[in-house]
């Protein structure tokens, strides 16, 4: 699969299934939350998009108060087909996610490997969630991870595996240990020997830069993906190398246990 373009040109095609223009959203919701770590250094905030469609639900991250309170109006109701034209990228995201969880749940038939987060505090999850993904990595051991969207808990992980990183945001800013953080992501992929990327990157525009370097290089792209968990998995063997994809609700919602499910990479 080249480009997010191409999947939903597949989706309007029946490539997967239903019609979409026949498939209407239920439901549409936003989850804010500010977040701050005991014993760590600084907290930050998430808002998040979210669409349902029968019994699947699929989400997209948005700058927090960026979205405007009419997108909601516009979704509930809405087909998925009239979603994939809607002007704001993260409700096309949304409706992509949401449409492709329905015909493509996460499940060992679909390439899914379900992995469980046991219950705990925050920041244990958080932790647990991060081994998780960074052993998605190759097991060779990379040099030097380009990781955008900084996430602490997943630093860290890298930290204690003794893998270098280069740390990039579009918010910029500091890590935990005061490293700066970068915004261009671009600029960093040619000295970086693998990407550890959030699905964030689909619903600001940034992800295809990623995708066309990992192709074109054969670099290691490891997703993780609470945006756009269903969508990522398509681009397998096109780019992207792994996917720990978690779809709502979120590790961060409650203390229970909960699942998150891999596909891909080479343990």
């Amino acid at each position: 699969m080249p480009s997010v373009g191409a999947l939903v040109r597949q989706v309007r095609s029946g490539a997967y299934g239903p019609d979409p223009a026949h498939e209407r959203v239920s439901v549409a919701f936003t989850t804010s939350q500010a977040v701050r770590h005991h014993g760590r250094a600084g907290g930050y905030r998430n808002e998040v998009l979210s669409l349902r469609l029968a019994a699947a639900v699929g989400s997209c991250a948005v700058e927090p108060r960026s979205l405007p309170a009419a997108a909601l109006d516009d979704c509930a109701g809405a087909s998925v087909a009239e979603l994939l034209d809607h002007p704001l990228l993260p409700v096309r995201i949304a409706a992509l996610d949401a449409y492709l969880m329905h015909v493509r749940p996460h499940t060992p038939e679909h390439g899914a490997r379900p992995h469980v987060v046991p219950r705990g505090d925050s920041l244990h999850r958080s932790r647990y969630r991060a081994r998780a993904v960074v052993d998605l990595l190759p097991a060779s051991g990379p040099r030097r991870v380009l990781v955008v969207g900084v996430v602490n808990s997943l630093l860290e992980q890298l930290r204690a595996r003794g893998i270098g990183y280069v740390p990039c945001d579009l918010k910029g800013g500091a890590t935990e240990w005061g490293e700066p953080v970068r915004t261009d992501a671009r600029a960093e992929l040619a000295h970086c020997d693998a990407i550890l990327a959030s699905g964030m990157t689909l619903g600001n525009g940034s992800f295809q830069p990623l995708l066309d370097h990992a192709a074109r290089t054969g670099t290691p792209l490891v997703m993780f993906a609470q945006t756009g968990s269903a969508v990522l998995p398509r681009f397998l063997g096109a780019g992207v190398s792994a996917v720990s994809a978690e779809p709502y609700p979120f590790f961060w919602l409650d203390g229970g246990p909960g699942v998150i499910h891999r596909y891909g990479g080479s343990r």
